[in-house]
């Protein structure tokens, strides 16, 4: 755990095309060197065949849950879910909230605050808390529980001294809200826009008083229209940041590709729950119980509840489905969220970062994990 190496193909921003073949070695849970040469895509390609590919662990900014625990169980439901998704590659991620009464969600932050300070063996890194409810639209609910509430700055403040938080999601359409999004991006809280059912002009205007992005764009938002363009007009029109769920469920190939070429860093997420990583059946998402069945995870109306994908999957389905390159799919899944939250350290194989790598095979099954120099048990 303390110092290791690997060989391999290796996805670094220290090569010009994004891939060097070579080794990355690591002392103290810190990357010391990158050994190798660069190599072209087509020869990355050609040596895939026998040589495995090194990324860097990824990074999931919207995750409800995993291994049949959810992060609003609370008590050690945290540390089973970081165990879950560690296992598909992800080392670092945020404890998602759902709309809840109030004492509810005190509840969930209260054991957070010591497992993000501190990684357990054979977990990924909680970064912190992604606050996805209550300060949402009660017409754009979609999977969450209807108790929607106006943001109060105190409140979050109490609840950011718990466990901290690194986003919120809110409304901008809701009275106050606007006027609340300056005071938040000064306590370094990330505001995106999401379970709206605000306008066009709502987006640009939460936009330009400081919001970051918008949450599972396309969902739980108002649609585009040419004559009213809704709130996912305006992210596509003017957003620099926004979270898509690649598991081709929730958002069509096409809307995809539509995002990803308009927004310039969209970074994908699971908003996965505590059906993932298990068996078809029922499971709970905050106060619903939730069916997974055939891959997705849904209320019994089949609305959709937030899924059962994992980034290692997300990553094949970009490369694979969507026909983006592996350099490409991993700055998605890793490098853009890590940068989404200043942190330089993470989501990158580079000298100085953390030693988080996922070693795939040419058809980008997982091989091995790496968190923060720790190899993961994977079975």
């Amino acid at each position: 755990m303390d110092k290791g190496s690997r060989e391999g193909l290796i996805v670094t921003p220290e090569a010009s095309e994004g891939v060097w073949h070579g080794s990355v070695h690591w002392h103290g849970g810190r990357i010391v060197s990158i050994s190798g040469r660069e190599v072209s895509r087509a020869q990355a390609e050609a040596l895939s065949a026998t040589t495995p590919w090194l990324l860097p662990g990824f990074v999931d900014l919207h995750c409800h849950g995993g291994g049949g625990h959810d992060v609003m169980d609370g008590g050690e439901a945290a540390a089973h879910i970081a165990r879950t998704h560690v296992r598909h590659g992800t080392t670092a991620l945020l404890a998602t909230t759902m709309t809840a009464p109030l004492p509810e969600i005190q509840a969930a932050f209260a054991p957070l605050g010591e497992q993000i300070a501190q990684r357990r063996p054979g977990s990924a890194r909680w970064l912190g808390v992604h606050l996805e409810g209550p300060y949402i639209n009660p017409e754009r609910l979609g999977a969450q529980p209807d108790f929607a509430q106006v943001a109060d700055l105190a409140t979050v403040r109490a609840l950011h001294a718990v466990a901290p938080i690194r986003v919120v999601t809110l409304a901008p359409e809701i009275e106050h809200h606007l006027a609340l999004i300056p005071a938040l991006v000064a306590d370094g809280i990330r505001v995106q826009i999401g379970h709206s059912n605000g306008s066009y002009d709502d987006g640009v205007a939460a936009l330009a008083r400081g919001a970051h992005g918008f949450t599972h764009l396309f969902n739980a938002m108002s649609g585009l229209h040419h004559r009213e363009p809704g709130m996912a007009g305006a992210a596509l029109a003017h957003a620099q940041h926004a979270e898509l769920i690649p598991d081709l469920l929730h958002v069509h190939p096409g809307a995809l590709r539509v995002a990803l070429r308009a927004i310039p860093h969209c970074y994908c997420v699971t908003d996965a729950t505590s059906a993932t990583g298990m068996p078809d059946g029922e499971y709970r998402l905050g106060r619903h119980r939730v069916l997974k069945c055939l891959g997705a995870v849904r209320l019994a109306d089949g609305t959709l509840a937030g899924s059962a994908l994992t980034l290692d999957q997300a990553l094949r389905n970009l490369v694979v489905h969507l026909g983006l390159p592996l350099t490409e799919g991993v700055r998605r899944v890793a490098t853009i969220a890590a940068d989404y939250l200043d942190l330089p350290d993470r989501g990158r194989l580079a000298v100085g970062a953390h030693a988080d790598l996922v070693v795939m095979n040419r058809d980008l099954q997982l091989q091995a994990v790496f968190a923060e120099g720790e190899e993961i048990e994977l079975a």
